[in-house]
């Protein structure tokens, strides 16, 4: 099976699925910073 793809598609493609890519990367990032930051609280809060 071979489907052809105009050209902008296939690079609006691309595009849209690097974009993903390197959001869940930020997204990951930003969930370990925050968890970070919740632990420090937490830690502070119990006098460790």
């Amino acid at each position: 099976m071979n489907i052809k793809l105009p050209r902008s598609l296939t690079l609006f493609l691309v595009v849209l699925f690097s974009a993903a890519v390197v959001s869940c990367a930020t997204i990951d990032g930003a969930g370990q910073d925050i968890e970070s930051a919740g632990e420090e609280i937490q830690e502070a809060a119990e006098g460790n």
